[in-house]
């Protein structure tokens, strides 16, 4: 179970530094997935942001869970 809340915490973390560097740079544009959502898409320098810290939090939280 501490594997799988790890690698889904590492999948939205990346999401939110791959969604950051789009918006920065251009680069990374299959990585963005906030981009094909409508409503996400207004905001998503925003969302990107919070991915990133929640994918940092859920890692973090990970350790916490005994196996």
């Amino acid at each position: 179970m501490k594997k799988i809340v790890e690698t889904i915490g590492f999948l939205v973390f990346i999401q939110g530094i791959g969604g950051l560097l789009y918006e920065w740079t251009g680069w990374f544009r299959l990585w963005t997935l906030v981009r094909h959502i409508d409503f996400l898409s207004a905001h998503s320098l925003f969302v990107h942001i919070v991915l990133v810290v929640t994918g940092a939090a859920v890692m973090v939280a990970a350790d916490a869970i005994r196996t």
